[in-house]
């Protein structure tokens, strides 16, 4: 016997959980116009910063495998909370951090409430879409999510640049907005069916038939995209500083804001194509993006940098919003948050351990070298999913549904 929530879904509930999904969000990716402080007051290596970050994909995987259908337990808003005060207890323990080990903690904690949060919010937002709304509810799940991932460093950048206490100063403007998101969280209304006999295991990566077909085409090209994403959030700062001599924390911040901002684009202008070719075209955009981000090397081009993350950035909002519109309607309803987060894993591994292979790669090989070895190496990968995706298309039968309808 389930207890089904009968709240009414009202526009106010569904921005307040929006809100609150780029305000979580926005910390995960807070310290990436810090990490050169860190570097400067505790000397670390680029491996020691990529070691940190591990710490966040380790805490973002744990969540995701361990409690990522908890909400279809006990309930969106409950989940939600969690992940909330999760967060706020990792801005804490970055504000009183004083060397390594408090830096991995917090990095961990705020991969748990990204855990939590990303399968969780990304379901809630859509079930709380007004009617009028619904067709636009998936585009405001990504969109928040990734503004959100944009906001961090544009913040972060802002604050280090024009106050002081740089490695304390933004996580403590963070905890205030963690707040804010917390109190609009609570007032609105719950939306899960929640059993009356709570059942709480292990996330489950397993997919019901009728989702998987669009399950591996969505995973494969959202992979592709988010190893680019990753290199953004981690890396590029790093890049922009050394080759192309920008040392502005509001200037590499809003660089970085734009790979997100461009996503959200893409999630725009993918309902202007036809939807069985979304996700190929966004692994073309991929493609062309990294081949000019690639170029920025070379040429020591911040013309190159800028024209790659905008195209990039389109291809994969893109290849992000249509592959999680089509699981998110192919999902059963009792399933669709577990569903979810196992597409969330896939994505999160690959913001993650490319990303710290790569972090390796600058300590050995030098940032330069890097950079042109990962454009290399994630061109071949997208290539190797569009080539899937292409076939996919070929073979699927006629007057089939097309992905994205």
């Amino acid at each position: 016997m389930k207890a089904v929530s009968a709240a009414p879904q009202s526009p106010l509930a569904f921005l307040a959980v929006a809100l609150a999904f780029a305000i979580n969000m926005m910390g995960t990716t807070l310290p990436t116009a810090i990490y050169r402080y860190y570097q400067q007051q505790y000397g670390f290596t680029p491996t020691v910063i990529t070691v940190i970050y591990a710490s966040y994909a380790i805490g973002v995987l744990g969540a995701l495998l361990l409690i990522g259908n908890w909400s279809d337990q006990l309930g969106r808003r409950r989940m939600l909370l969690a992940g909330l005060c999760v967060s706020a207890a990792s801005a804490l323990t970055f504000v009183f951090s004083d060397g390594l080990a408090l830096l991995m903690l917090g990095r961990l904690l705020s991969g748990i409430s990204a855990g939590i949060f990303t399968g969780t919010a990304t379901v809630a937002v859509i079930e709380l879409a007004p009617p009028a709304w619904r067709g636009k509810a998936t585009f405001a799940a990504t969109a928040s999510n990734m503004l959100g991932l944009g906001f961090g460093p544009l913040l972060s950048g802002i604050l280090v640049e024009l106050f002081p206490r740089p490695m304390q100063f933004p996580y403590m403007v963070h905890l205030a907005l963690i707040v804010i998101a917390a109190i609009a969280v609570f007032r609105v209304p719950e939306t899960a069916a929640i059993p009356a006999r709570v059942k709480l295991g292990v996330q489950k990566l397993s997919l019901p038939a009728e989702v998987r077909a669009a399950f591996i085409l969505a995973a494969l090209a959202g992979f592709a995209g988010f190893v680019v994403v990753g290199f953004f959030a981690a890396v590029a700062p790093q890049l922009m500083r050394v080759v192309l001599g920008l040392h502005s924390g509001i200037v590499i911040g809003s660089i970085v804001f734009l790979l997100f901002a461009c996503s959200a684009l893409g999630q725009i202008v993918q309902t202007l194509i036809a939807a069985r070719w979304r996700q190929a075209t966004g692994c073309i955009g991929l493609v062309l993006g990294l081949v000019w981000v690639g170029l920025c090397v070379p040429e020591r081009s911040l013309g190159a940098l800028l024209l790659g993350t905008v195209v990039a950035g389109i291809g994969q909002g893109i290849s992000f919003r249509a592959g999680l519109g089509e699981i998110a309607s192919a999902a059963p309803a009792h399933r669709r948050a577990e569903v979810t987060s196992s597409f969330f894993v896939v994505l999160y591994v690959a913001i993650s351990l490319p990303v710290i292979g790569l972090g390796i790669a600058v300590q050995f090989a030098g940032i330069e070298r890097a950079t042109l070895l990962f454009a290399g190496l994630t061109i071949a990968l997208v290539l190797i999913a569009l080539l899937l995706l292409m076939l996919g298309q070929m073979n699927r039968k006629p007057g089939a549904a097309p992905i994205g309808d």
